[in-house]
């Protein structure tokens, strides 16, 4: 299975740790966190890496070069920064069949190999990883409602009003047709093509996702604090509030 890892990002946000180079190559106990990506996916079983960079590219490019342990790397350019859905359509040349899709900011210590079980099982056309957050958090990510089966039954990109407070995390399988989804997505109020829109469409379609409930942790490295709790997490010691 291919393993398609989005790093366009500039990251803004963990200022001043991008100022010289993108967000997926901030060090997370001295290695990057697209290596902490590429380890988690390559022992998933990915046979290839597609990497979409962006904001300074070639730092990515010429850290890595054309494979990662042995696992060829391609490359895709997202020429602007225009959301997950309008990223997603730059590798879709290059995958022909289930691929696994990480977002190339988080760190996850977590289940990730029962998404891509679930896929293989052919009972889903995609299934991602879920937690419960904070209601009072829930606004600030891609919400999920889900059934009694644990299928997910819509999926509201950052809502005013949640209709729960499981959220999507950094990491999904989908079958090729969320291409033909991302194709139809309309821009948000965000002026941004957003992957939550494209996987509502593929449930209004009749197509089946499953939200598999996070065991473990994952963190999402947006903010300067992130790297240092990241950092903590891996070594075995949970930050104190």
């Amino acid at each position: 299975m291919k393993a398609v890892v989005l790093a366009a990002g500039e990251g803004t946000r963990l200022r001043p740790l991008t100022e010289d180079k993108p967000k997926g190559m901030v060090e997370i106990n001295e290695k990057p966190i697209l290596t902490h990506c590429f380890e988690q996916l390559v022992e998933l079983g990915a046979d290839e890496l597609v990497v979409v960079v962006g904001y300074m590219k070639q730092n990515i490019i010429d850290h890595y070069g054309d494979e990662f342990e042995g696992i060829p790397i391609t490359y895709t350019h997202q020429r602007e920064q225009k959301g997950l859905a309008h990223a997603l359509l730059t590798v879709e040349e290059h995958i022909d069949d289930d691929f696994m899709l990480m977002l190339g900011d988080n760190i996850f210590k977590a289940n990730l190999e029962d998404v891509v079980r679930r896929q293989q099982e052919d009972r889903a056309d995609a299934a991602f990883l879920v937690e419960e957050v904070d209601w009072d958090e829930a606004s600030r990510y891609g919400v999920c409602d889900t059934n009694k089966y644990g299928e997910v039954t819509d999926v509201v990109e950052k809502p005013d009003d949640p209709p729960s407070n499981l959220v999507m995390t950094g990491f999904y399988t989908f079958s090729p047709a969320i291409f033909h989804a991302c194709h139809l997505v309309q821009p948000s109020n965000r002026g941004e093509y957003e992957i939550s829109e494209a996987i509502d469409l593929l449930i209004q379609s009749g197509r089946t996702i499953d939200a598999i409930g996070l065991e473990g942790w994952r963190i999402d490295v947006g903010y300067p604090e992130d790297q240092e709790e990241a950092e903590e997490r891996l070594k075995g010691r949970e930050v104190e509030a």
